[in-house]
């Protein structure tokens, strides 16, 4: 495969960075929106002077990350946060999962500079993933919130917690730096920036990687290319304006999902066909003129296809200004587009090529097709008032997604690794519009010396999605198998209330109060994606998910440690359930359904020592509770009964209910080591908990030395990272094909294997 020299290709991996490069921690004000990489330097990770429980990320935790790894995976160190792909680095889209105290990523909240990213799920229709969003060595650190976002994300989807992440601004001095990775299974990255140097208030820097990695099973590779520029004029002291531009290109092969069964019946390491066209052929004649399926260990059409890859294509531009109005008053704006195309294709034994002519052939391949394109921009007005600091601000979008599945005929294998045109069937194309307008007020109240402060605000948030069938396009199907029409999330009163109060000695209390909504999301899965009947019969009753969290707890920080204890109690309500109709890769309209409320409760803990100066060793603890707290009826049986499932009291599915974390990081002299431990409680894929999967650990390692300047450079270094010390063999995504009412045979494919033990060296050079 060749590449073109900018990104023209995606994929699905990140390799090797710079530990040098990671930069610093987050803003001192917990509800800023984490917007002034200078202020990053010495500020508490765990969210002192916040009313809401915050975590950020340190320089440490960064630079014990294999280079290039998903900035998700820097995350699941913190309390609350469950994180899981199957490949080494995090960066593999279709089994990247993120959720905090039980709430997936759908409903979570996710920023880049405080430019929306969406709900970052696969087939994203409101985003994009952080992964193609910023390349690895350019991000400047993240601030979670567990529970409660601050009231300026642009989000409407943070039913329960937010990620903001943060660019790192030019380097005000000349230079260069690159990065060379190589590792395992044929892993190689190499990584390269250019950074201007301040000049007169300008400085700029320009970056780009290309990263490829075979899979680690399997027959395919996983390839990215990425490319980032970001400048930045100083206006004075005190303001300032810049601008971005990200392009990511990406291409990633898939791993078949397993179930159970079929791992006990063939292993972890059971994957697609490919390269065995042959035996593919012969497993889709099998299915398509028996109806079963018996070649050895095949013994069912979904086994194995012969392929499946994801391809996307983004660009993301923004214009950004920080101005200092006098008076206390500061004005932040930041206006942005993204472009996005993307395909997955799958080779599917269900649809036949070229059928009853001499080129028929038994495998087709079945696509969806993406496209999005979005514009929007996002403001605040902040004004220092005596005890006050008044804050106000808005959001708007206009979004223009589209997608379709189409058929593509085949004669033989191919290398699928670009964009398809042309099909030859279509089963359906979906436009959705969507319009989002946000407007938030808050006041920060200092009293009693600075020891209290009292939190008060809201937002409005207003979501308008129009969703069509594009006419005249269905060659493969049925007629009328999706809705037009309208749906509005809409509510003028969320309030969020907090207050923390400094006890002395190191000590604070805090506690918070919020309500939000989630808009109705467009794409495959929306309620637009049903029948027309169907969707005029509930759509006026459908009410937005909603959520009501209160959190509070403590704090102390030392000069030993760093602590925090949070206690959380979320109501869930409204909760809107995808009921599949048919298996994945078939297709076909869904139900649509209210399904009650999900009650959640639980406990975080972190403490985090400074041992000593280049000493630091990081714990987290997190216990949740989340349960359904409702029964509902999935539809009608053959004698006009209602089918009730049963899941009042149930465990929420991928919902672990013990996250554990420890990670060591000492850096004596030149040297670098780091150890760290991860814990993954037992987590169920079906909604009544009788299939699951084990709990398990996972140990990853970091020995690195800088050997400081050598000869005309400025600095080199040697990394070495080791992921999956111990090589456990473990599932890490469930869920990849939805979740399931019951499976007692395990035979549902919807799990992933976790990646076995992976090396990866790097060398960077800094001129």
């Amino acid at each position: 495969m060749t590449f073109r020299p900018l990104p023209r290709r995606r994929a699905v991996l990140a390799l090797a960075l710079l530990s040098a490069l990671h930069a610093p921690a987050f803003a001192a004000d917990a509800d800023a929106d984490a917007r002034d990489p200078k202020q990053l330097d010495a500020v508490s990770v765990i969210g002192q002077g916040s009313a809401r429980q915050v975590h950020r990320i340190s320089v440490q935790e960064t630079a014990l990350q294999p280079p290039g790894a998903s900035p998700l995976q820097v995350l699941a160190a913190k309390p609350g946060v469950h994180f899981v792909a199957a490949d080494p680095f995090g960066n593999y889209e279709w089994s990247t999962r993120f959720s905090l105290r039980g709430f997936n990523q759908a409903r979570l909240g996710f920023t880049l500079d405080g430019i929306p990213l969406g709900d970052m799920s696969y087939g994203n229709n409101n985003g994009m993933h952080i992964s193609r969003a910023i390349i690895a060595e350019n991000l400047a650190g993240a601030e979670l919130a567990e529970g409660i976002g601050a009231l300026g994300t642009a989000s409407s989807s943070d039913l329960g917690g937010t990620v903001q992440f943060l660019s790192a601004d030019p380097s005000p001095d000349f230079g260069a730096t690159v990065a060379q990775s190589l590792g395992s299974d044929a892993a190689r990255r190499t990584f390269l920036r250019l950074d201007t140097g301040n000049h007169q208030g300008f400085s700029m820097y320009l970056s780009y990687v290309y990263a490829d990695v075979d899979k680690w099973k399997g027959d395919g590779r996983q390839q990215q290319q990425q490319f980032n520029a970001k400048a930045v004029y100083e206006l004075g002291e005190d303001s300032r304006i810049g601008a971005w531009l990200g392009t990511s290109d990406r291409d990633e092969q898939d791993y078949q999902d397993l179930s159970l069964a079929l791992t006990r019946r063939n292993g972890w390491d059971w994957d697609n066909f490919r390269p065995d066209w042959a035996r593919a052929v012969k497993v889709a004649q099998q299915y398509q003129t028996t109806g079963v399926v018996n070649d050895g260990n095949v013994q069912s059409v979904d086994d194995a296809y012969y392929d499946a890859r994801g391809l996307r294509r983004d660009t993301l531009a923004s214009v950004f200004g920080d101005f200092a109005l006098g008076d206390g008053l500061r004005l932040k704006a930041t206006a942005y587009h993204h472009k996005n195309r993307g395909q997955g294709h799958w080779f599917t034994p269900y649809v036949v090529s070229f059928p009853g002519t001499p080129q028929q052939t038994p495998i087709s391949i079945r696509t969806t097709e993406y496209g999005i394109d979005r514009s929007g921009v996002v403001a605040s007005l902040g004004w220092e008032l005596g005890m006050h600091r008044i804050e106000g601000g808005l959001w708007y979008e206009d979004s223009d997604h589209n997608v379709q599945r189409n058929f593509y005929y085949i004669t033989g294998p191919l290398n699928d690794g670009y964009f398809l045109r042309n099909p030859n069937l279509r089963q359906f194309y979906l436009h959705f519009r969507t319009t989002t307008r946000m407007l938030y007020l808050q006041d920060s109240l200092s009293l009693l010396e600075g020891r209290l402060r009292l939190d008060a605000g809201f937002k409005a948030l207003d979501v308008q999605t129009d969703g069509r069938p594009m006419p005249g396009t269905l060659t493969y199907g049925t007629p009328g198998s999706y809705a037009t029409g309208t749906l509005t999330a809409k509510k003028n009163f969320l309030p969020q209330l907090g207050a923390s109060l400094d006890l002395g000695d190191g000590f604070e209390a805090f506690g918070s109060y919020a309500k939000n909504i989630a808009a109705f999301q467009p794409g495959i899965s929306s309620p637009l994606a049903t029948t027309q009947v169907a969707f005029d019969t509930f759509a006026r009753n459908l009410k937005p998910e909603e959520s009501r969290t209160f959190e509070g707890g403590l704090r102390q920080v030392n000069p030993l440690f760093e602590a925090s204890l949070a206690l959380y109690h979320v109501k869930f309500s409204n909760r809107l359930l995808v009921i599949s109709q048919c298996a994945g890769i078939i297709g076909c309209a869904n139900a649509y359904a209210n399904v009650g409320s999900v009650t959640s409760k639980g406990a975080e803990l972190a403490v985090n020592f400074k041992l000593a100066p280049d000493l630091r060793w990081n714990n987290s603890l997190a216990l949740n509770q989340a349960r359904y707290d409702n029964d509902y009826v999935r539809g009608l049986d053959g004698s006009g009964r209602p089918i009730v499932v049963a899941t009042r009291g149930k465990t929420v599915v991928d919902s672990p209910k013990q996250l554990f974390s420890s990670n060591l990081y000492w850096t004596p002299g030149p040297w670098q080591l780091g150890l760290s431990a991860h814990y993954t409680g037992q987590r169920y894929y079906t909604y009544l908990n009788d299939a699951g999967v084990p709990s398990f650990w996972l140990l990853n390692g970091l020995v690195g030395y800088d050997f400081g300047k050598v000869g005309p450079t400025q600095g080199v270094k040697l990394a070495l990272n080791v992921t999956n010390l111990a090589n456990k063999r473990y599932f890490s995504t469930i869920g990849s094909n939805g979740f399931v009412v019951s499976d007692p045979d395990g035979s549902y494919q919807t799990l992933l294997a976790g990646a076995p033990r992976a090396f990866l060296l790097t060398a960077t050079v800094r001129f």
